[in-house]
Formats: structure tokens, sequence, C-alpha cells
């Protein structure tokens, strides 16, 4: 082998290997989104609902919605402006993280049925109110309109129509909130009743399902707002907006087997 040849075997290794070499991409909006989730649960609804401690839900609801917010905004401007490395993550990613979603709602799930069951006819524990069926059920008319307005949405864009997308995507994130307004409503009625997450076996079960998925509507709507801002700019993305609104419809379904252990068993 000659001297030549074996340089510009070197050469093509070398090029090759410059050819594989990933190009490492940073952002900061991961670490805002977990900083404002943090502030929000542990600090601001804790004070508020285990502590009653008005200052800390203040100051933790005011630091931790806004960070979530621009945390998911980065997020998604970051994704309308950057190149993907891979084309199609989003796609197969997505499926991933609603399984792992599922299996913890379901192992949240598997220990209120463990609960319901040991306990037989002695449910709901002594010191539990009677609990209102008419609450949810409007909450989950107000939940299943969103994800038809939300697949509205998204055939508006399918059509090239962004003005009407902007508008059912508004409409979304307005049901969206009235739904939370809704469990903030119910929680403040239960808790001025003296049932508190600490009350009893259903209570703890019951603020921890019923919270847990509500802190998903939350950040649905967070994902929502990220996505209208820059498409009320002319931007926008088809993965997206299909990625948020499959999220939003694993969401919607949950609540049904929220809404018919927890209410109705």
């Amino acid at each position: 082998m000659t001297t030549e040849s074996t340089a510009g075997q070197i050469h093509d290794i070398t090029h090759d290997h410059h050819e594989h070499v990933h190009h490492w991409e940073t952002s900061w909006a991961p670490l805002v989104l977990v900083a404002g989730i943090f502030f929000l649960v542990p600090i601001g609804f804790s004070a508020h609902f285990v502590y009653e401690n008005t200052m800390m839900f203040a100051i933790g609801t005011g630091l931790g919605v806004p960070l979530i917010i621009i945390g998911c905004a980065k997020w998604v401007d970051e994704g309308l402006s950057t190149p993907n490395l891979v084309e199609g993550v989003s796609v197969t990613g997505l499926p991933i993280f609603i399984i792992s979603e599922v299996f913890i709602f379901l192992a949240l799930f598997t220990s209120y049925w463990m609960l319901r069951i040991k306990a037989g006819v002695y449910w709901p524990p002594e010191g539990t109110p009677e609990i209102s069926t008419t609450i949810p059920m409007i909450m989950t008319v107000i939940l299943v309109s969103s994800s038809f307005t939300m697949h509205h949405a998204e055939t508006k864009l399918d059509k090239g129509d962004r003005s009407g997308f902007n508008k059912w995507l508004i409409i979304t994130i307005l049901l969206g909130a009235i739904f939370l307004g809704c469990t903030v409503y119910e929680y403040e009625h239960l808790l001025s009743l003296g049932f508190g997450p600490s009350t009893n076996a259903f209570s703890s079960a019951f603020y921890s399902i019923t919270g847990f998925h509500g802190s998903h509507v939350f950040l649905g709507l967070a994902i929502f707002i990220a996505v209208l801002i820059p498409s009320l700019k002319g931007r926008t993305n088809d993965s997206f907006v299909a990625c948020a609104s499959i999220y939003w419809h694993f969401v919607d379904v949950i609540w049904f087997f929220v809404v018919s252990q927890i209410y109705f068993w």
C-alpha cells in the first residue's frame, strides 16, 4: 500500500467522522418549565390547600404560572425556528410519553381501587361530606366540548384558514380555563367543609387523582398558549399542533376514568 493511498484513506475516515458529528443544541426552556412547575405545585398548591398560607400561594402561583408559560413558549418558538436534527421524532416520542403517563394514572387508580375494595360498604370513610355529581358532569361537558373545538381548529389549519384556527384555539383555551375554574371552585367548597387532603383515605385519593389530572389540563393550556402566540404572528407548525391536540384528547379521555371512579364508585 502506497503512502498516497494510506493518506487518502485517513482523509476519508476523517471526513466521514466530521459528517457524523452530532450538532448539540442547548435550551433554557426545559429548566424554566420545570422551575415553574416546582413553584406552582409543591409551593403554591401546597401552601393554599394544605397549609392555607395565602402569601406563599400568591408567591408560588405568581412565579410558577409565568415561568411555565415562558418555558413552553420558548420551547415552541425554538421548534418553529430551528431545523429538526431528526425528522419525525415528535410523532414517535409523543405516544411513548402518553404511555408513561398512562402508567402513572394507572398507579393512582390502582391505589384507589385497593382502598375502595378493602373498605367494602364502609365507603366513603367517616368525615367525607356529600360530594355533588353535578359539577363533574358539567366539567365533563366542558372538556368534551373543548376536544371538539380543538379538532375544529385543526381542520381550519389544514384548510389554510389561520384566523379560523386562532379563533377556535382561543375557544379551546377558554373552555379549558373554565374547567380548571370549576376544579378550584369545588376544592374551595370542600375545604370550607373541612374536607382536605389529609381528612381520610378517600380525601387523599380524591385530591391526588383530580389534582394530578388538573395539572395536566393546566399544562395543556400552557402548550396551547405557546402555540397561539406565534400563530397570531403568522408562524405555526403542523407537528406542534398535532401533538398538542393529541395530548389534549388524552387528557379528555383520562377525565372519564376520573369521573367514573372517583365520583360514581
